[in-house]
């Protein structure tokens, strides 16, 4: 009798009833867009999902709506459940079905049970909120009813598909904005009588990728310790300290929060290593921790060192505790594992972009990197770089996914530069290097071997050989940013380390007295460097053989600076023989062969035979765009060949209209200025002029000229060139008035 009074003065509660622990508002909460969208679609109709990876305020824009319907009198019943559990779900409806259903709390199932048919029989306005719902597992028979009056709304990390099917209105909820995350801060800050330089508030927001979470408990720590955004921001770069170390002790977290940043990334990264294929997230995860956070393609994950890190770290987990796999990963497994830290917000995966399509949050790249030892990270350091390595085209006819693996290996070197050193530097920092060159970006590859080449003397010292690489590679992209003598220099003075350190049979030595040759010619000695080049090609054949491709190269070096010394017919002679060697020995579609076709299509015209070399050039642009592709720099080179012999074969229209086709191309590609970018101008007026248009002409080569100028120096030789055209050009401008 007793227990059926208590049930039903607890069934006789007033009304409105709340059930559950409502979180508190955060201090300075922030009105998003999203906090209107959600209330514009629950005011239509249920049940609703709110969806995003750890931290960006899912709960709080829940609570918000919650307490604001609550408020506005809008619903009589509000339950707020923790639903990461099924054992919390029951828990949460047996206490509001005692409470509004005269259930038993003593039997927490039926009393859930009795709750869920309440609601759907009651003309009662009933909100139940599901908070931090793990997965569709935990409810399944514990969803509330569809009611007219009823309305249900989830917090989830995941994105399933399932859940989507359970939400009239599934809403994804990213991270803050620049601006509201500035206004976050600004007001944090003032509201402890704090102020805060503009642009060191924006940088600390971008610093934590605007991830909300981040940016309460990492305001909330500075303002305990008193410092300023500046110092902040400064010990958040300083990689010798952990993100924990940044953030308040758990006692301290602001706003009611249970956990820091970094658990609740760890969280996720577990819930979502549980997921099939069981065990393979997290060491994906710890994959793409060391590389670029924007764009990782998926042949980088899934490649066969990728594959070989996974297997040898993959983990099952049963209620003893974790057990290795022997099973291989595949490749599917790989991608299906890619799939469930989407489906737990951790990554952003998106097939249709492959050269970038998986991105990652920074600070739980960072998380993973701090869960890892020091030999754990040099480790996969040097997986990574094997991976980058083994998916680079050795012809980059893709020129966005040799971007991305640039990209992705100036992160793995921000990273783990000094994994890539030990115990040699990997070869995937040299190839970066020169597959800027190879995009055309000079003088970024310069750059990027002059820090290379500091870099690798610290690492291994002055005399190892792959400092002297680095040296070598330098001083070649040195010459092609237009310095060909400062190359000769940098070459002559390599050679001799070179011939004490490797000695003078060694490939490398070779290798530098070639281009050595090579600068001298550009630098204006034809016959040196074709008497140089003699001396290399009879040691390379004697050294490597007649075929090897070192061999060959020197052998049209040689060929090449015998024509630009005079030799006309021998020369080309001899090139015709290297075509016909390398058809031979590297194929036909070899960039080598490519490369020698180009230069007998070019001598042809200077021979006079422009009719032929546009008929050479044309055939030839046919084999590179479906070898290279129509971005790579050779394939525009050849584009810019023909136009430009178009022109001199009498066709000034065709000429005019293919230089404007190209220009479009090459600032899409090269950028404005790109050396080849500013040639192409040049020409493009040039052919103007040459159709009557001396005054647009001069107009244009007076915008090339102070590019050039800027870009590349009054003395550079195109600098030159543009200055006495536009002379010519006004000059005859002029006559015409």
């Amino acid at each position: 009798m007793t227990q059926t009074y208590y049930a039903a003065a607890r069934f006789s509660a007033c009304w409105p009833h709340l059930v559950g622990a409502l979180p508190p508002l955060a201090e300075c909460f922030q009105h998003r867009a999203a906090a209107d969208a959600l209330a514009q679609k629950m005011a239509v109709d249920g049940p609703g999902v709110l969806s995003g990876t750890g931290g960006v305020g899912k709960t709080q824009l829940a609570a918000h709506y919650a307490r604001t319907v609550w408020q506005a009198g809008a619903v009589d019943l509000l339950v707020w459940v923790t639903a990461s559990s099924r054992d919390a779900i029951i828990s949460g409806y047996a206490n509001a079905g005692a409470d509004v259903a005269d259930a038993d709390p003593a039997d927490p199932e039926k009393a859930a049970t009795r709750f869920l048919s309440w609601a759907e029989t009651t003309d009662r306005r009933w909100l139940i909120i599901l908070d931090d719902l793990a997965d569709l597992t935990v409810v399944r028979g514990l969803w509330p009813p569809q009611r007219p009056q009823g309305r249900v709304l989830a917090t989830t990390r995941r994105r399933d598909a399932a859940l989507r099917g359970h939400s009239r209105h599934f809403i994804g909820i990213d991270l803050f904005t620049p601006a509201e995350a500035a206004a976050y801060l600004t007001a944090k800050l003032a509201a402890y009588d704090r102020q805060d330089d503009p642009e060191q508030i924006a940088g600390l927001a971008a610093d934590l990728e605007y991830l909300p979470l981040a940016l309460s408990q990492a305001v909330a720590y500075l303002i305990d310790l008193e410092l300023d955004c500046s110092i902040y921001r400064e010990r958040l770069a300083d990689r010798a300290r952990t993100l924990p170390g940044l953030l308040p002790e758990t006692g301290s977290l602001p706003d009611g929060q249970a956990v820091t940043v970094a658990a609740t990334w760890s969280l996720s990264i577990d819930r979502a290593d549980r997921l099939s294929p069981e065990g393979v997230a997290r060491p994906l995860m710890h994959l793409a921790s060391l590389i670029d956070p924007n764009g990782i393609p998926i042949i980088v994950l899934t490649s066969p060192s990728a594959l070989a890190y996974l297997t040898a770290h993959r983990t099952f987990h049963d209620a003893i505790g974790p057990i290795g796999s022997c099973r291989p990963v595949t490749e599917a497994d790989a991608a299906d594992a890619l799939r469930c830290l989407h489906r737990l917000s951790l990554a952003e995966h998106n097939s249709g972009t492959p050269r970038n399509a998986v991105r990652v949050h920074q600070l739980a790249q960072r998380v993973t990197r701090e869960s890892l030892t020091d030999d754990q990270r040099a480790a996969l350091a040097r997986t990574c770089a094997d991976a980058l390595l083994e998916v680079w085209p050795q012809v980059e006819r893709d020129t966005a996914l040799a971007q991305a693996l640039r990209a992705n290996t100036n992160a793995l070197t921000r990273h783990a530069q000094h994994a890539l050193w030990q115990p040699v530097s990997h070869p995937v920092l040299f190839h970066a290097g020169n597959s800027l060159g190879s995009a055309g970006l000079a003088a970024t590859a310069r750059s990027y071997f002059h820090d290379l080449h500091i870099t690798a003397r610290q690492q291994l010292g002055p005399d190892h050989s792959h400092t002297l690489t680095a040296r070598a590679n330098l001083a070649y992209w040195q010459g092609v940013t237009g310095d060909a003598a400062g190359a000769v220099a940098a070459f002559e003075e390599l050679l001799t380390d070179m011939l004490r350190v490797l000695g003078p049979g060694h490939s490398h030595t070779l290798t530098a007295r070639a281009n050595l040759a090579y600068w001298r010619g550009m630098a204006g000695d034809a016959a040196g460097a074709a008497t140089a080049f003699e001396g290399v090609l009879t040691d390379e054949e004697s050294a490597l053989g007649p075929d090897h491709p070192h061999t060959l190269t020197a052998h049209a070096g040689l060929a090449y600076w015998r024509r630009e010394a005079g030799d006309v017919a021998g020369a080309t002679t001899a090139y015709e023989d290297v075509l016909a060697d390398r058809k031979r020995v590297l194929g036909l579609d070899h960039p080598d062969t490519l490369t020698t076709r180009h230069n007998l299509a070019y001598w042809q015209g200077e021979a006079g035979d422009a009719v032929g070399a546009v008929a050479a050039f044309e055939e030839l642009l046919t084999d590179m765009l479906r070898v290279l592709g129509p971005d790579h720099p050779h394939t525009l080179t050849t584009r810019h060949n023909l136009a430009r012999w178009r022109g001199e074969a009498g066709d000034a229209v065709g000429a005019v209209a293919a230089f404007e086709e190209l220009l479009t191309d090459m600032l899409r590609v090269l950028g404005h200025d790109h050396s080849d970018t500013l040639t192409t101008r040049h020409n493009l007026a040039f052919c103007w002029a040459g159709a009557g248009d001396t005054g647009a002409a001069a107009v244009a080569l007076q915008g090339v000229l102070a590019d050039q100028e800027r870009v590349l120096g009054s003395d550079h030789p195109d600098t030159q060139i543009t200055r006495h055209n536009l002379a010519r050009c006004r000059d005859e401008a002029g006559n015409a008035e």
